[in-house]
């Protein structure tokens, strides 16, 4: 190749790549306002993302990646924990958990009611965001986090597409992670109660003159705690408060009737 080939060649893959370059550029502006839903932008939405910059959440947590990496991140937080639960903790994070027993103790970031309300909205405008499941493994506030939250896997292999099987993945795997809050293991409580023994509980639970659903069974019990978690209230100051879970309300909405079937045939076999 002449000197004069070798000049043309780099003047030609620089405009070739700089052109693709640039038609990336204009075709990601163009879609910015749909991927972030822009027009769900709200004056509380705008106002939560100054309380938290204002708050310095960004030097302990990270929002789709970015951020520091001492604390979850929150990307898809508000979808995993709610609002009600999300309301409680901000008030006071001691409340649910220690140093000692999850290594890390978020200090009281002391908001108003007002400044609460608007940081979860913001945080549910960033959830809605097109992220392409970024990040990919997002860090979770508790659950497969920490050793000894999961019960041992039962012995023999199981055809990856039983229900079962499915159920267990959904279990730590969004859009569920139910792991993030609940732990199989017998006696450890994390956001929300042990799941271990559900299967068993679940049928004693609705034979007591307390309970307030209407399911007959464990499995039935399970897929109403799933769909409407405030129908019966667990006993515990850190899982509901003025008689409502602070379980999140809306999985009807965001796993499909087989999602929820699957979970529930995988929680009844923990016994």
């Amino acid at each position: 190749m002449t000197k004069r080939q070798t000049r043309m060649f780099f003047i030609g893959g620089t405009a070739l790549f700089a052109a693709i370059f640039l038609g990336m550029t204009v075709d990601s502006h163009r879609q910015f306002a749909t991927l972030t839903n822009a027009d769900a932008i709200t004056p509380e939405v705008s106002a939560g993302k100054d309380v938290w910059h204002r708050s310095n959440c960004i030097n302990c947590h990270t929002l789709l990646g970015e951020g520091a990496y001492y604390a979850p991140d929150l990307t898809k937080i508000t979808q995993a924990r709610g609002t009600a639960y999300l309301t409680a903790f901000l008030q006071d994070p001691s409340r649910f958990y220690s140093e000692q027993q999850h290594r890390r103790l978020m200090p009281n970031p002391n908001l108003s009611a007002t400044e609460i309300a608007q940081v979860i909205a913001f945080l549910d405008w960033v959830s809605r965001i097109d992220n392409h499941g970024w990040p990919p493994r997002p860090i979770l506030v508790s659950g497969g986090t920490f050793p000894g939250t999961e019960a041992p896997p039962p012995t023999g292999a199981a055809p990856s597409n039983e229900p079962v099987v499915l159920g267990s993945q959904l279990f730590k795997q969004a859009p569920a992670t139910c792991s993030a809050c609940h732990s199989t293991a017998p006696g450890v409580n994390l956001a929300g109660p042990s799941l271990a023994g559900i299967g068993i509980r679940g049928d004693s639970v609705v034979k007591q003159s307390g309970y307030k659903g209407s399911a007959t069974d464990a499995a039935a019990y399970i897929r109403e705690s799933i769909l409407s978690p405030s129908a019966h209230l667990v006993p515990g100051t850190t899982y509901s408060a003025d008689g409502r879970s602070f379980m999140p309300d809306n999985f009807d909405e965001t796993l499909t009737k087989e999602q929820i079937d699957q979970l529930v045939a995988y929680l009844v076999t923990l016994r």
